[in-house]
């Protein structure tokens, strides 16, 4: 079986008007509940979603349930969001009677502990999602526990931020490798080598804008100073000079507008590098989407939800979901003979955070 036309890989073979009334409902019914609902709904969404994404002609299939996703949920704030909101208590009393070494220390604790699990359930959200994700019968998943992954996390993500930042290119790109390589679907296992160094000139334009911005900010003052620019008589005490202040609005506008473009213009780069660089079995995939289509999703997401005062939010899942099927390629070959079911455990609970914890298996 091949999967050498670009057009044919992946389709999506729905639209908006036939999502919405789903969309609609999830709304309501979330209301109503007071937001419990919110787990069926999500399943709701994603069995629309899947079934309506085609790979090679055929559809996928969810096989999720709200209630694995209620679960999930009931362990994170059981086992994880009440002692975590104890410790900080806790934390703020000894620091309150002066020990602030045993606080700090506990401080220093938390923040790892914090790193450590939200590494676990990441790698956990992606091992669940592909065992509920079935093509043609067959399911993906993992039998690693994310424990490993998780102190990866840890040490990456420090290491990532020595040297001012500059190594949060490669932490990045070394943990979606690690990620997808303890991945696979049915027989064949996922292949991720992706290399940072073709991310490297976008991060470093991320990384310096904030300086450049900054220091040509402060000419700016400087020279308005230089100018003669004063606060008028009787102002307040305290008042700044009027071209100082637009001085400063222009500032956050460029700095938060440019930021996030170029935020955008990275982060367009590194989803093709990571993707670019998977393969299953004998299978290669492509992300084509560049700045601009990335740059496209997040304005219309924007107006979407500030126009309709919020509502429209319920269709941002949707509109990333087409986003992304309509901008992924595969390329190769798929012996359907060969194809035999994952052996791979499936996880008894949803993505709740302390589901990472591997609590089910207990």
């Amino acid at each position: 079986m091949h999967s050498d036309d670009q057009d044919g890989s992946f389709q999506f073979m729905s639209d908006w008007r036939t999502f919405a009334p789903i969309a609609f409902t999830n709304l309501l019914l979330c209301i109503v509940t007071l937001g419990i609902y919110g787990f069926w709904a999500r399943t709701r969404e994603r069995r629309f979603l899947w079934a309506n994404t085609r790979f090679i002609d055929e559809p996928l299939d969810w096989t999720g349930t709200g209630l694995e996703l209620l679960i999930g949920w009931l362990l994170a704030v059981g086992l994880f969001g009440l002692p975590l909101a104890a410790l900080q208590f806790g934390i703020q009393a000894l620091l309150l009677r002066g020990y602030t070494g045993m606080g700090g220390a506990l401080a220093t604790l938390l923040y790892f502990g914090a790193l450590y699990v939200t590494g676990i359930a990441i790698f956990r959200a992606l091992r669940y999602r592909l065992s509920r994700t079935f093509w043609r019968g067959i399911r993906g998943g993992s039998d690693a526990q994310g424990f490993r992954f998780g102190l990866s996390y840890v040490w990456r993500t420090l290491l990532g931020s020595l040297l001012l930042g500059l190594l949060i290119p490669w932490s990045m790109v070394s943990l979606w490798n690690q990620r997808w390589n303890a991945m696979s679907f049915g027989p064949m296992a996922f292949r991720a080598d992706a290399r940072p160094g073709p991310l490297m000139g976008r991060f470093l334009l991320f990384y310096l804008l904030p300086f450049l911005i900054v220091v040509a900010s402060i000419v700016a003052a400087v020279l308005g100073v230089a100018a003669g620019v004063t606060v008028p008589r009787g102002a307040e005490p305290g008042t700044l000079p009027a071209p100082l202040i637009v001085v400063i609005a222009v500032f956050y506008l460029i700095f938060f507008v440019l930021l996030g473009l170029i935020s955008l213009i990275y982060y367009a780069a590194y989803f093709r590098e990571v993707v670019g660089t998977l393969t299953l079995g004998e299978l290669e995939f492509e992300f084509t989407a560049r700045t601009r289509d990335w740059l496209m999703l997040a304005i219309g997401n924007f107006a979407l939800v500030v126009v309709t005062l919020g509502i429209g939010y319920i269709f941002v899942g949707y509109r990333n979901w087409t986003f992304f099927v309509r901008h992924m390629r595969a390329y190769g070959e798929i012996d359907a003979g060969a194809l035999t079911q994952s052996t791979t455990r499936e996880p008894g609970q949803g993505e709740g955070l302390l589901d990472a914890f591997d609590v089910g298996a207990i």
